[in-house]
């Protein structure tokens, strides 16, 4: 199916009323993307661009750049949500589960919702069975928390036409690369309707810090300003607000006090949850699914 036929088209007037819990009027979902990069490929991102021009392998620089994040950023990542009581949803590769288990167990051990992410950080459209590959990333977080995934973000959001109906099915229940909307969707398979899940390419540090070149202030600053229109708007329908991070961008010194701060000033603004996706699809489909 295209993707016209996939999604039905819906407007902020099409939902019913409905509740999120205690009463909040816009969910706040934190994602931390945790990855695996393998120093054989040519690296998903770069800091710095070859001095030829050319890209060299092995990448030293750009996976060390990397590997940072997983050394050392996470650890402030999951310190900075620990201390103020929030459970992120974890965007993460299934390989990650072995190449690095202390992340990955930490992570189980604090709460955090597990999604998939591929199984190693390259495009979907690289994978020569993207059905295996599903497969196989779904075992290897069903292995490490001892239960398979509900959703999936693909590397880079990348799908072709057919990734929808496998991750259904597989058994996923959402899906967010489908980045339409600021609530859930349905999302017509082969296998039955999954849901998209509101993530973000907004308010994402990939696209803000290394694209756009901001600095550390512009994505907090955008998050304030999202909550507080999306607040002014929700009425009776709440709507759902993706913040997505990385160890490696967001969890470096000179940028760590900035998202600790955002994250304390939307839990100060009133009618803001932090929610897990699991807890906002169980929310969504309560609602008697309205698209």
């Amino acid at each position: 199916m295209r993707p016209e036929q996939r999604l039905r088209y819906t407007t902020p007037a099409d939902r019913p009323p409905s509740a999120l819990p205690n009463g909040a009027k816009v969910a706040v979902w934190p994602v931390v993307n945790v990855e695996n990069w393998l120093i054989d490929n040519p690296m998903p991102r770069q800091v710095l661009v070859a001095p030829t021009g050319v890209p060299l392998l092995p990448d030293i620089a750009n996976w060390g750049w990397h590997e940072y994040g997983m050394r050392v950023g996470f650890w402030r990542f999951l310190d900075a949500f620990q201390k103020r009581g929030i459970r992120p949803t974890l965007s993460v590769n299934g390989s990650v589960c072995t190449a690095y288990p202390r992340v990955a167990q930490a992570a189980h051990e604090a709460g955090w919702d597990f999604m998939g992410h591929g199984h190693v950080q390259v495009p979907t459209h690289k994978v020569p069975d993207q059905r295996a590959m599903i497969r196989q990333t779904i075992q290897a977080i069903q292995d490490c928390t001892g239960a398979p995934p509900l959703g999936w973000l693909a590397p880079g959001l990348t799908e072709t036409l057919e990734t929808a109906d496998l991750l259904a099915e597989a058994g996923l229940r959402y899906c967010a690369d489908w980045v339409v909307d600021d609530l859930p969707c349905r999302l017509e398979t082969a296998d039955g309707p999954i849901f998209t899940m509101p993530y973000s390419v907004e308010l994402n540090d990939i696209p803000v810090v290394m694209i756009q070149h901001h600095d550390e202030q512009e994505l907090p600053r955008r998050a304030r300003l999202h909550a507080a229109r999306l607040l002014a708007e929700a009425g009776s329908t709440p709507r759902i607000m993706c913040i997505a991070i990385h160890p490696y961008i967001s969890g470096v010194p000179h940028r760590i006090a900035a998202l600790e701060q955002m994250l304390d000033d939307l839990a100060a603004m009133p009618g803001i949850a932090f929610l897990q996706a699991r807890e906002i699809l169980a929310w969504y489909e309560g609602c008697g699914d309205p698209t």
